[in-house]
């Protein structure tokens, strides 16, 4: 399966991705990683559910590997909860926000977990490396955070199924720009035996395209070049992101805004939204059928600050069917790299899609469920 297919895909039996987000609108000003995301929230247990708390094993130290500052690792978690449990919510808890960039959550059937049990024991150390996804093919995923976010809770009817026997995969993004340190982090999963209706998610991602600024040179201002530095970092599957969300989105001048109309492919409700960039986003917009008189504006991110990545829900559900049109716009901005503390000694680049935290994503990610 091929990286964009993979990014497209509805999870079907989903996800509550509530370890993102505060539900206060986003703050002016850009942010930079700082490393302060604020203080946790703990938002009372609702009837019938529990919290678990789960950790890393032992602190890991980050190793960027093939000379890049970017470490994506993979910790298998057990979350020993039993018989089958429904999650309702999350809570990612890191240990060290100065290298911590973001962290996805996979469940995997006890099938995939021997797999991830083979790949952890082949690997030197703890956890493997994982970029792109868990590491372990259609592993689903359960629950993502990004910095200044803390635990959003949808309506209580909805949860993530955790069969019996399920395994967690902790994908942690490290960003050895934000300097040395190691990291223990966990999660709090917010759990209940009730039977619930299931959520699912949909990545909706659009193409970068941002070229040096005309102040700014070097090699890596080529794109061809660009793109062959993160085939050298991150492997040939991610170099072939480009050039896939080229084809995808279709042409277009380089240049800051750009944006990519994906077809819905699965029928469903609406029930949150999230926008993901890194260093150089400046907004982010995600829109339902545009430019027809349906037209909706279901994210909008003027001022997008990567600190501040907070789960939008809406406030009400918006019925998407087949055919439908979702679409992602974003704008990143060349000129912060000679602004901000972390990417002032990096290289210049032609800027697109890839997973270090030098270059940039625009994601749109929409929360769902089935049509009853």
């Amino acid at each position: 399966m091929s990286r964009i297919r993979g990014i497209l895909v509805l999870v079907a039996v989903a996800l509550v991705v509530a370890a993102c987000g505060a539900q206060e609108p986003i703050a002016s000003g850009h942010g930079s990683h700082s490393g302060t995301s604020g203080a946790v929230v703990v938002q009372p247990l609702r009837d019938g559910e529990r919290f678990v708390t789960l950790k890393m094993l032992a602190a890991y130290t980050p190793k960027g590997p093939n000379g890049g500052t970017d470490d994506y690792r993979c910790f298998l978690i057990d979350p020993g909860l039993g018989g089958e449990q429904f999650l309702t919510g999350a809570q990612f808890l890191p240990e060290n926000l100065a290298i911590v960039h973001h962290a996805i959550f996979f469940r995997l059937t006890p099938q995939q977990a021997a797999e991830a049990k083979t790949l952890d024991a082949e690997t030197p150390d703890q956890g493997w490396t994982c970029f792109a996804d868990a590491g372990v093919r259609e592993a689903g995923w359960v629950s993502h955070w990004a910095p200044g976010t803390n635990e959003t809770l949808l309506d209580p009817k909805y949860g993530h199924p955790i069969p019996t026997g399920s395994q967690l995969v902790m994908q942690v993004h490290y960003n050895a720009l934000g300097g040395p340190g190691s990291d223990q982090s966990g999660i709090r999963l917010r759990v209940t035996d009730k039977p619930l209706e299931p959520l699912g998610t949909a990545l909706f991602p659009g193409k970068v395209e941002l070229p040096c600024t005309p102040q700014e040179s070097g090699p890596l201002c080529d794109r061809q070049a660009a793109i062959t530095d993160i085939g050298r970092r991150f492997g040939q599957e991610s170099m072939a992101t480009a050039d896939q969300l080229a084809q995808l989105c279709g042409p277009s001048t380089p240049g800051p805004t750009q944006h990519c109309d994906i077809p819905v492919e699965e029928p469903g409700l609406l029930h949150a939204l999230a926008g993901h960039m890194h260093l150089l986003g400046r907004s982010i917009k995600v829109e339902l059928n545009p430019n027809t008189p349906a037209a909706q504006t279901l994210l909008n991110v003027p001022n997008y600050n990567f600190d501040d990545q907070a789960l939008r829900p809406l406030k009400s559900p918006i019925e998407v069917k087949s055919g439908d049109t979702i679409r992602v716009t974003c704008t990143h901005d060349a000129t912060l790299r000679s602004q901000l503390p972390q990417l002032q000694n990096q290289p210049a680049r032609y800027v697109v899609w890839g997973e270090g935290t030098s270059d940039e994503m625009c994601l749109g990610i929409a929360i769902m469920s089935p049509l009853p």
